[in-house]
C-alpha cells in the first residue's frame, strides 16, 4: 500500500520493527502527525507583497505645519481563512503639501516600511518614535484635553501606536475601576477646593479640559497636574509623587 506525501520532506529516519513499541518514537509520530505550525505563514522579509493590501489613512493637523499630515498604513493578512489569521503591518506612507519635510520623511517612512516586513514584534518602534523631542519645542495637540506632542515624530509614533491597536498588536490596558474612582474623586475635590477658596483664580478651561493652571504629566504628557494636599497629583492618570 502506498502512502502520499503532501509535506515537504526534512529529514528521515530508519525504523526497525523491534523499534515501533519505543515510547519516544510513538510520541514524536504522534506531535509530526499533530504539528499544525508548518503551513503557518509568520511575518518575514520574504514575504511576497499582494497585489491589495488593505490599508487606514490617518489625517494629523499640527500648529507647527500649515498643511495637514496624511499616514497610510497598509496590513497583510497571513493565513487567511485559518484559526491562525493575522492582520499585520507592511508598509506606511505619510503625504503632505508641505515639502520641508519630505527628505527626513520620506526616510523615515522607509525605514518603518522596512522593520515591518522584518515581523516580530515591531510594537517597539511606538516608544523609540514618542521618545523624540524637537529641539524647538514641542505641542499641545489641538482637540485633546491639553495632551503634549514633544515632535512631528512623536506624532507618527501615536498614530502607529493608534493602528496596532486597531488590528490587535497593542492590547490597551483598562485603568483599574478603583483606580478610576480615585481620579475622579482627586478632580472632584480639586474643583471644589477652586470654589470654596480660590474663588477663581485658577479658572478652568472649557468642558471636560483639565484647569489652565495644571502642569505637565511627565507620566501620560497631559497637562493635568495640580497640587492637592501639599502633593502634585496628575488629575489624567492619577500619577503622584506622594504614592
Amino acid at each position: 500500500m502506498s502512502k502520499k506525501i503532501n509535506r515537504k520532506i526534512v529529514g528521515y529516519n530508519v525504523v526497525k520493527p523491534q523499534d515501533t513499541q519505543n515510547p519516544a518514537l510513538k510520541a514524536k509520530a504522534r506531535a509530526d502527525k499533530a504539528e499544525p505550525e508548518n503551513n503557518i505563514v509568520r511575518m518575514h522579509e520574504k514575504v511576497a507583497r499582494p497585489e491589495s493590501l488593505t490599508g487606514s489613512t490617518y489625517k494629523i493637523r499640527t500648529p507647527v505645519t500649515e498643511h495637514a499630515f496624511y499616514i497610510t498604513i497598509n496590513d497583510i493578512v497571513l493565513n487567511p481563512g485559518t484559526p491562525y489569521e493575522k492582520r499585520r503591518p507592511f508598509e506606511i506612507f505619510v503625504n503632505s503639501k508641505n515639502m520641508e519635510h519630505y527628505q527626513w520623511i520620506t526616510a523615515l517612512t522607509l525605514i518603518i516600511s522596512a522593520v515591518f516586513r522584518k515581523g516580530g514584534d515591531v510594537t517597539f518602534m511606538v516608544d523609540e518614535l514618542q521618545g523624540v523631542f524637537d529641539p524647538k519645542g514641542g505641542y499641545i495637540k489641538p482637540g485633546t484635553r491639553g495632551q503634549y506632542v514633544p515632535s512631528l515624530v512623536a506624532e507618527i509614533g501615536n498614530v502607529i501606536e493608534a493602528h496596532l491597536k486597531m488590528i490587535g498588536m497593542i492590547v490597551e490596558e483598562e485603568q483599574e475601576e478603583s483606580r478610576q474612582a480615585v481620579i475622579d474623586e482627586k478632580r472632584r475635590q480639586y474643583e471644589q477646593l477652586q470654589q470654596m477658596n480660590m474663588k477663581g483664580a485658577y479658572p478652568t478651561g472649557e468642558s471636560g479640559d483639565f484647569p489652565i493652571g495644571a502642569t505637565l504629566c511627565g507620566k501620560c504628557y497631559v497637562l493635568a497636574v495640580v497640587m492637592m494636599d501639599g502633593c502634585m497629583v496628575c488629575l489624567n492618570c492619577g500619577e503622584s509623587k506622594c504614592g
